[in-house]
């Protein structure tokens, strides 16, 4: 965040709004952070000088076309002069960002090999949008799944449980809403695979078709009815562990 929101709008404001993607820079703008941060030195290059400066790879022509148009803002950049303590921060912060990307991805090889032992982490694979990590934080959060009698036990551990909102209304105007008390990272990854399973898997995306049909002009149904499709992944997470099944088109034909 600090490397967006101070080095990026500082002195290369154009760089955050042309590359910058969910929060996650990539690593052609963590080059640029690293190398040339300056619009002034960008825009007194050649367009290929510039290129060979940032990437030694062969590069996409989409990515190629964002570098070009990023290349002709630093000639109109609205970013302060770039001094030696910038280079240096920029510079720092990639480095650290770099290290914690390294770290994260060397545990999550780590969760990976220790959920295979468990012959409900393949039931859990064979879930549309569920890849290795979501699978392997199911399966740490739920463990043992006869420990659970019922679905709103399971959904209480994600917070998807729901619960009814009365801030200033009475019963008869309260919105259920979930509780958001459960394990906020499961639940986000939850969302997440039910954005590529809604998209991906026919069955699942009829059934999150018919969740928001009638209902499409509504503000903000798109997440909503995201989060409730995560609620209904968490349950036949749970299911198939619980009777060591794999995933099949039945589990959203109700």
């Amino acid at each position: 965040m600090r490397l967006r929101n101070n080095v990026f709008a500082q002195f290369f404001p154009e760089l955050d709004q042309l590359y910058i993607k969910a929060g996650q820079p990539d690593d052609l703008v963590l080059s640029i952070a690293e190398h040339c941060l300056s619009p002034t030195e960008i825009a007194g290059m050649h367009f290929d000088a510039f290129l060979k400066l940032i990437t030694k790879r062969k590069i996409r022509i989409e990515q190629e076309r964002r570098l070009r148009e990023l290349w002709n803002a630093a000639k109109t950049s609205a970013g302060c002069k770039v001094h030696d303590a910038a280079r240096w921060e920029a510079k720092s912060l990639v480095s650290q960002l770099k290290a914690v990307r390294e770290t994260v991805k060397g545990n999550e090889q780590l969760m990976e090999v220790a959920a295979r032992n468990f012959p409900e982490y393949k039931c859990l694979l064979s879930i549309p949008g569920f890849g290795p990590i979501i699978s392997a934080m199911v399966l740490a959060a739920i463990g043992d799944a006869s420990r659970f009698d019922s679905q709103k036990q399971v959904l209480r551990l994600a917070g998807l449980d729901l619960s009814a909102e009365r801030s200033g209304k009475n019963s008869d105007h309260a919105k259920p809403v979930i509780s958001k008390q459960g394990k906020a990272a499961l639940r986000y990854a939850l969302v997440q695979a039910a954005t590529v399973s809604s998209a991906s898997n026919p069955d699942i995306r009829s059934y999150f078709c018919k969740l928001i049909k009638g209902r499409e002009l509504e503000r903000g149904i798109n997440l909503k009815m995201k989060v409730k499709l995560a609620a209904k992944l968490l349950i036949v997470a749970w299911t198939l562990m619980k009777h060591r099944e794999h995933f099949k088109p039945s589990c959203f034909s109700g």
